[in-house]
């Protein structure tokens, strides 16, 4: 053995990583857990792990109460969901998002009536989870399985069918498959969800093997991916080893092989791989000036790794900045730089954002073989990751943030992270004939919709991200809700009986009377529609989902304010407000009046209260009855004058005596300081 190949791609995919790293977080933070099924398809791994805390259960009925239960990348379907939730357990969330967006598709595919095709292992968890999703489905390993059953079931030819496939199955597979149902299925919706990861390994193993004389693919018995990568080695080269662990691996095998070829699949770990490459080490050999030298794995990977290309990512050091350019020790024989012009835009001073010593990731733009020197990009590697966050936003419903930077025929242009999101008028949130321009420099959060990165285009929705706020402020108010509780509000509209105010998603109504403790006779005279006004809740039904507010303040009750500062026996300087014919109010405090009845005007007969009195007219009067329950309050200005000459033979006067004394109580006085109703029979009439 003289040469050795390595994968690139070898060892834990980004699905497989996350879970191991979730179900780490958990152990670090309840020093405990549970894994709902083997987490990875790596025994040493889990062995791992369950030395850690890891608890591996089979049902969702083996999960204790308040454990925390980590679903592992394969996902699961909503009954177990369910079922974990019933045995009290909490959920950590790990299936990988690729395996998500086909719960997705599979679960809108049902719901419309169509039928779903599963091209994968039916006893794969992946699969199995896949068919939880799903209200009628059929699951085909191979192309065999799937012609068989479409020549035996002709009435589904021309039904409508959506098929999916296993994220680890191989494209030949699938293709096979696609070309069947397309030539039989007329109403066919064929959806690609092989991981890309997934494609990615598979077609550098093909070509790996077709290079190699030998093959090594290290991965789990049950790995789907790991058996599928074996397989396609196997089409390739004739000397293929597909092992778990390092003492598996077969030296003899490889005597014979001047060149050969290491991957592995998306369960093993890189610690594995590391064993099986320093086992491997001893058994390499190189040919060096007609000298056979011995050298290690390491130095052989080592120098693999030194060679870079174009479009590679690369990390290092910084090692120096000039007023031009920044150098990154690459730890190869490339010097790498990258120009400061990448990081002062907008004035910024390149010291500012970057140092001597810090390690700064970046692509490679251009090789320089004969100077050694590696032209880097920091800004093409961020582009890279804002798109890889984008294009993953859409399948994870991922909320995103942006500022709108221009007014676009037909809606506007948000910029998100340097990327041009086109939101159509209809999903900006505003009302059909608002101006779009009130939205510019403004700071908006949206949910991608549609990404097409060879077009460069993409397509994302504020209005959805508003709606999905407004249902949560909504749902938060009626769990918080109670009588008494304040909330600032915006008032909407106005009525003639009173003004709807938002209060964060809702509409209560403040009624006319609780808008003011003075007499208004319409709400604009103390609001306008856009005041920002605190409230208090009087009553609501959730049922109805009604809510009637409050506006005036309790304690600047007027009633409250008078029975502070008077009792019966006091006297008081109050101002004539309104004359009727049985006598005249006056306001005793803002909001609250009495009545002084005719008979209580002057110390004589009156024909009518406006030969005294004129509205307007300040006069000191005594409280000569106050009724607590009704707000009934009665003055006399007559007792505070001198006595009237005796008249003799005048009965009139007598019998009007009669009818109203000075402690009489005449007047009623509502809880908001308005009149409501009168003792004296003219007052009734009235």
């Amino acid at each position: 053995m003289k040469k050795l190949l390595v994968a690139e791609s070898a060892g834990f995919c980004f699905g497989v990583s996350r879970s191991v790293e979730m179900a780490e977080s958990l152990l670090k933070r309840y020093g405990s857990c549970a894994s709902l099924g083997q987490l990875i398809h790596n025994d040493d791994v889990v062995a791992a792990l369950e030395r850690r805390g890891l608890r591996v259960i089979e049902t969702a009925r083996q999960a204790k109460a308040g454990e925390q239960v980590i679903i592992r990348a394969h996902g699961v379907s909503p009954e177990v969901y369910s079922a974990l939730e019933a045995a009290g357990a909490g959920v950590t969330d790990a299936t990988c998002p690729k395996v998500k967006a086909i719960h997705t598709i599979v679960r809108r595919a049902s719901d419309e009536g169509r039928f779903v095709i599963i091209i994968g292992m039916r006893e794969h968890p992946e699969v199995e989870a896949i068919c939880g999703w799903c209200r009628e489905c059929a699951v085909f390993e191979n192309v065999q399985e799937l012609s068989l059953w479409l020549e035996t079931n002709e009435n589904f030819w021309k039904k409508p069918i959506t098929v999916v496939v296993q994220t680890t199955q191989t494209r030949n597979n699938f293709n096979e498959c696609c070309e069947i149902i397309k030539k039989r299925c007329t109403n066919a919706k064929i959806s690609d969800t092989i991981c890309l990861a997934t494609f990615t390994r598979q077609e550098e193993a093909a070509q790996l093997s077709g290079e190699c004389d030998a093959m090594v693919v290290i991965g789990g018995r049950h790995s789907a991916n790991s058996l599928h990568l074996a397989q396609i080695c196997s089409e390739h080269c004739g000397n293929v080893q597909f092992i778990e662990r390092t003492d598996e691996l077969d030296l003899d095998r490889l005597k014979d092989a001047d060149t050969v070829g290491l991957t592995a699949g998306a369960s093993t770990p890189a610690w594995i791989i590391k064993e099986v490459r320093n086992k491997m080490s001893d058994e390499i050999k190189v040919e060096e000036s007609a000298v056979e030298k011995e050298l290690s794995f390491d130095e052989m990977l080592e120098e693999t790794l030194k060679t870079i290309y174009n479009g590679d990512r690369v990390t290092g050091t910084v090692v120096a900045i000039t007023g031009t350019e920044i150098s990154v020790d690459l730890g190869a024989k490339y010097s790498g730089f990258i120009p400061t012009t990448e990081f002062t835009d907008d004035g910024v001073k390149v010291e500012d954002v970057v140092k001597v010593g810090d390690e700064i990731e970046a692509i490679v733009v251009r090789v320089n073989d004969v100077e050694g020197t590696a032209m880097l990009s920091k800004k093409r590697l961020d582009a890279a990751k804002v798109w890889s966050d984008i294009e993953e936003a859409v399948d994870n419903e991922t909320v995103m943030e942006g500022v709108v930077t221009e007014e676009n025929k037909g809606g506007v242009v948000v910029n998100v992270k340097g990327v041009r999101v086109f939101v159509p008028a209809s999903q900006t949130d505003l009302p059909r004939d608002a101006e779009l321009s009130q939205l510019l420099k403004k700071t908006v959060r949206l949910r991608i919709t549609e990404v097409n990165k060879a077009r460069k285009r993409v397509v994302g929705s504020i209005r959805r991200v508003a709606q999905a706020e407004r249902r949560e402020r909504i749902e938060a108010i009626w769990n918080e809700i109670e009588i008494g509780k304040r909330y600032n509000g915006v008032v909407k509209s106005l009525t003639s009986y009173g003004a709807f105010v938002d209060i964060g998603g809702i509409d209560g109504m403040v009624h006319v009377s609780e808008l003011s403790w003075g007499r208004i006779h319409q709400p604009s005279e103390v609001v306008s529609v856009g005041d920002e006004i605190e409230v208090y809740v009087i009553n609501f039904d959730k049922e109805k989902r009604k809510i009637s507010l409050g506006y005036k303040d309790p304690e600047a009750n007027p009633w409250t304010q008078f029975t502070n500062r008077y009792q019966v026996g006091d006297i008081a300087n109050v101002t004539v407000v309104k004359l009727m014919p049985f006598g005249a109010f006056a306001e005793v405090v803002p909001g609250v009046d009495g009545l002084i009845h005719i008979s209580q005007i002057a110390n004589r007969r009156i024909a009518k209260p406006e030969d005294v009195l004129t509205v307007g007219d300040v006069v000191e009067a005594k409280i000569t009855a106050i009724d607590q329950e009704k707000h009934k309050i009665s003055l006399s200005i007559r007792a505070l004058a001198e006595p009237a000459p005796v008249v003799m033979n005048e009965p009139e006067e007598e019998e009007a005596d009669e009818v109203g004394g000075e402690d009489a109580l005449v007047y009623d006085v509502s809880v908001d300081g308005t009149a409501t109703g009168v003792i004296p029979e003219e007052a009734e009439e009235e």
